[in-house]
């Protein structure tokens, strides 16, 4: 069987805001890959590039595995690798370089991978897979185990969501032979991590330490902004059984304080969160965070989630304005946000928003509205971005002609319009700040009786009239564009 050193190349110091929040998670979907292949016989290490202090780290940690094949297989968890953030492209294809000088062959995945095989074929990636990629990639290594010499076009070839260099273009091959789906129901690969450098960093930031973990793949809703290139519109879900065992073993091997859940959509439905926590009951619970939708907030699934353990819920609510979730295409109403606010605030779980500032057509009655919800939900916490075009998306397709040379953000802290919108980029940066203390000011007024509270409350109301008095100056000479159809 084959050596293989497993790496991905999210290097958290290369992103300024992920290095102050201080909450570093280990790369997921990394370790799973991991331990599928180590559970097929290959022999596996792994190069965590999230807490590495540079390249460096990875040139040692290849020069001492000397492997076969050098496997770049990036979180599809982490949503900051689906933004496909150019440091981080940049890091990628250096990795490629130096295993390629290293002797070793390379194969690449990952979301941007999978919307723009090129770069990383040109830095040396001797084959790209598409989307998630595990099937074809255990195809691809069966082969190279059987012909280590064997050129990429003969490893990849019918071999569907696979991409090669031929001729000094990219050859994809779409469609040929279907490969069996994976299933991921077994642990990840946890012991391969440095669990306490991880902990580190999370007791020094936070005082308490979290991990992550995962119940399901994908998400079954065409939101118009929301890019799918690894697992489409499938919702891929482990058993309650299965996730609740990974659970107790986290807890009993490294005794984190919280489980951060990072599919799309934690649950879905009722009966699974009931089983999952039947599965936890008997020693097994960690309170946890989860991701999910507001119209999947009934009375039965709060008290579900409430009875699993479930501390806190982040919804993707977007926006304020109904007119701008119906051009999303999100399928939820602004009533729906509110409701699913109230019902979760009742049972004790804490609620935060993900709130996008300057989607398509968004005009300041909108941004308003967006106000205006906070101040009636009165979420716990708030995390504010501006819209980002990833390729596959209607949105990408309907702004592509307006992107300009800067088609990624260089870290997560960039937060610039890469089209045309409605503002300029200071305009919503500034937006995100007032959100942001406006959260942070309603949660310190209803828990304290300070009485700079009032001041600030007035000094934020400031802050706002004076950037709507400025409003004109940072609106953007735009050209009409069609409005997103449903």
């Amino acid at each position: 069987m084959l050596s293989i050193l497993v790496c991905h190349s999210y290097f958290l110091r290369f992103d300024p805001k992920q290095v102050e929040r201080g909450k570093p998670y280990p790369p997921l979907a990394t370790l799973q890959c991991a331990g599928l292949l180590r559970r097929s016989g290959h022999q596996v290490s792994l190069f965590d590039a999230m807490l590495a202090d540079n390249l460096a780290e990875y040139e040692r940690t290849l020069h001492s595995v000397e492997p076969q094949v050098v496997l770049l297989y990036e979180d599809n968890f982490n949503f900051l690798s689906k933004m496909c953030l150019a440091k981080m492209r940049q890091a990628a294809c250096q990795m490629i370089v130096a295993a390629r000088s290293a002797g070793a062959r390379v194969i690449a995945a990952g979301s941007d991978v999978s919307d723009a095989p090129e770069p990383y074929l040109r830095a040396g990636a001797d084959i790209t897979l598409k989307g998630e990629g595990l099937p074809a990639l255990l195809e691809i290594l069966r082969r190279l185990d059987l012909a280590p010499r064997a050129a990429s076009a003969e490893l990849a070839e019918g071999i569907a969501g696979t991409a090669t260099l031929a001729a000094g273009r990219v050859a994809a091959i779409n469609g040929a032979q279907l490969l069996p789906e994976v299933k991921l129901s077994e642990r990840a690969a946890w012991d391969l991590i440095d669990i306490d450098r991880y902990r580190d960093v999370w007791l020094t930031a936070h005082g308490y330490f979290s991990l992550n973990l995962a119940a399901s793949r994908g998400c079954s809703f065409r939101c118009a902004w929301c890019s799918k290139p690894i697992w489409g519109n499938h919702y891929l879900q482990r058993s309650p059984a299965a996730v609740g065992e990974e659970m107790k073993y986290l807890k009993h091997t490294f005794g984190p304080d919280h489980i951060w859940f990072a599919d799309d959509i934690f649950g879905f439905r009722v009966d699974w969160v009931r089983e999952f926590a039947a599965a936890t009951a008997a020693d097994g619970a960690v309170p946890f965070t989860i991701q999910t939708r507001a119209d999947l907030m009934s009375e039965r699934m709060v008290q579900a989630l409430r009875d699993a353990g479930c501390a806190e819920a982040w919804l993707g609510a977007e926006s304020g304005s109904q007119r701008i979730l119906d051009a999303m295409n999100k399928g939820t109403t602004v009533e729906e946000i509110l409701t699913a606010r109230s019902r979760l605030k009742a049972v004790g779980i804490r609620v935060g928003f993900f709130i996008q500032l300057g989607y398509l057509g968004e005009e300041l009655a909108d941004v308003l509205a967006t106000r205006e919800l906070l101040a009636a939900a009165r979420p716990d916490d708030v995390g504010v971005s501006v819209s980002y075009p990833l390729p596959g998306t209607r949105f990408h397709e309907l702004v592509k002609a307006q992107l300009g040379p800067k088609t990624h953000w260089q870290d997560s802290d960039d937060l610039a319009m890469m089209f045309q919108g409605t503002y300029t980029s200071e305009f919503y940066r500034a937006v995100r700040d007032l959100l942001h203390d406006q959260v942070s000011l309603q949660t310190r007024g209803s828990r304290s009786r300070d009485n700079g509270v009032h001041d600030a409350r007035r000094s934020l109301e400031r802050r706002w009239q004076e950037l709507l008095f400025h409003e004109r100056q940072y609106r953007t000479a735009r050209r009409p564009v069609a409005a997103v159809a449903r």
